[in-house]
């Protein structure tokens, strides 16, 4: 709906991040009246960076005190709530444990309660989990009947993220509904590890490009854009009843593998003679994941906007102006 979120007062976690930036500037653009919440506002941000900070109301806090959050929602009167905030990295998952379980899962029953107890002024809420919350299957396409099955700290962290929510609304029908995304990427996303800018990084520096793993992990690979309109969509239908207390997967319609993914990148960026360096190194992570739209597509009426080669030439511009090259 156009312009649903004008006269919202909406609490976005994780604010600062790669999506929350981009979530947080589709919100005030509709003329929302926006409160970022973070832990750390980096000067290269893209939210502090292109200054759409200073339309928002900025708070310093942190996900694993529920004071906070509960003051957060209080004072600014908070009516729309999305979650975004998390630890992210798979990687430091596995190295860190605690840290990821303390942010991701503490953080998210300190907010899942708080909302709860200002239920008077919340009246929805959306939690992004992810498709790594059900674990390693057999490499069919994730539906939502699927169980949460993670494994690994990272894994684990969005299944109980996920389980979490849905316990709020079975024990206490709170307004929560859950978004279980695949592999984002977009421009403003600047951690380098990742196998979409990194490669774009190595490719501008006419670098070969490093695969931590194989190069045959596959993933859904699903642009910011198309990220930004599902959270959105998920809040505005979350009064209907086959919407709350419900997870929603959302993906392209196919997998791509690390290889493909490098491949397209070349192609675009016209440098097809830089063979990517394969490291084989890659622990602690599912090998194949692929998510099954159709519950979105049929409850929701949410589609991709964007094909996976446009999304990474609109990705591919946004780094060539950041990088300057």
């Amino acid at each position: 709906m156009p312009n649903y979120f004008a006269d919202k007062r909406v609490l976005v976690t994780g604010a600062a991040g790669f999506i929350g930036s981009w979530l947080t500037r589709s919100l005030l653009a509709e003329g929302a009246t926006v409160t970022a919440f973070d832990c750390s506002w980096p000067d290269e941000s893209d939210l502090m960076r292109a200054g759409t900070i200073r339309e928002a109301r900025k708070v310093d806090g942190r996900l694993e005190d529920y004071v906070s959050l509960d003051q957060v929602l209080s004072e600014h009167q908070v009516d729309t709530v999305f979650h975004l905030g998390a630890q992210t990295q798979v990687g430091d998952a596995l190295r860190e444990p605690l840290a990821t379980f303390e942010a991701n899962v503490r953080g998210t029953y300190n907010l899942l309660e708080a909302c709860r107890v200002h239920r008077d002024i919340v009246e929805r809420v959306v939690i992004a989990s992810s498709d790594k919350a059900y674990g390693a299957m057999d490499g069919t396409a994730y539906t939502e009947a699927r169980p949460l099955l993670g494994r690994y700290p990272y894994d684990v962290s969005k299944s109980c993220t996920d389980l979490l929510a849905q316990s709020y609304w079975h024990s206490y029908e709170l307004a929560v509904a859950i978004a279980r995304c695949g592999n984002v990427f977009g421009g403003g996303d600047l951690n380098w590890d990742r196998i979409v800018p990194g490669t774009i990084k190595s490719l501008l520096a006419e670098e070969r490009p490093v695969i931590r793993s194989d190069g045959l992990f596959t993933r859904d690979y699903i642009f910011v854009d198309d990220v930004v309109e599902a959270y959105k969509t998920l809040a505005e239908a979350i009064d209907r009843p086959e919407v709350r207390g419900n997870g929603f997967n959302f993906g392209p319609k196919a997998p791509h593998s690390v290889l493909e993914v490098i491949a397209e990148l070349s192609v675009i960026m016209e440098c097809t003679d830089l063979e990517p360096m394969i490291l084989n190194q890659a622990n602690g992570e599912i090998v194949h994941q692929h998510l099954d739209s159709e519950k979105a597509a049929r409850v929701l009426g949410w589609h991709v906007g964007s094909t996976f080669t446009d999304g990474l030439r609109r990705t591919v511009d946004w780094y060539r102006a950041y990088l300057s090259i």
